[in-house]
């Protein structure tokens, strides 16, 4: 039996707190070739994921909030927000499935957030993410402008 307790999201958030990408996930699933994959993914406020898709292969997602807050966004073709959700299990709201070919990222809102991951597999990286040409590329420099315009769009609050 696996277990998910705080001491389990305890030491995946502290983890994603000195990862300079500001995320850690923890894998349940014995590897890339299963074909439901299955984590915890930590996530701090900055941590930038950028809009992308899952197609070709086609792949289904779904994120519950264990810990803290996050929002989901969806965005349409050109980049446009189209839809979004505030995950916190506090507030009652659990959780989003993304289906698949449908643009998504998600902020974390407040520091020790963690989301249950679940997507179809296999992970192959190559193919696994079809990433947005209307986003800024992770690592950039356009990154900090971007995620500041996506909060502000939505009027976000951090913290």
């Amino acid at each position: 039996m696996i277990k998910i307790d705080d001491e389990l999201l305890d030491e995946v958030t502290r983890k994603a707190r000195v990862s300079p990408r500001l995320r850690m996930n923890y894998n349940f699933h014995y590897g890339p070739g299963d074909t439901l994959q299955r984590m915890l993914n930590a996530m701090e406020p900055g941590t930038y994921l950028r809009p992308h898709k899952h197609e070709d292969p086609d792949k289904r997602e779904a994120f519950f909030a264990l810990r803290g807050s996050l929002c989901i966004l969806q965005f349409n073709d050109s980049g446009e927000i189209i839809d979004h959700t505030i995950l916190d299990a506090r507030k009652g709201s659990y959780g989003a499935e993304i289906p698949e070919r449908t643009w998504h990222s998600i902020i974390a809102l407040e520091t020790g957030s963690v989301a249950y991951e679940v997507k179809d597999g296999p992970y192959v990286p190559i193919t696994d993410k079809n990433f947005a040409s209307w986003a800024p590329a992770e690592g950039s420099p356009e990154v900090k402008a971007y995620l500041e315009g996506l909060i502000a769009a939505l009027g976000l609050k951090i913290g």
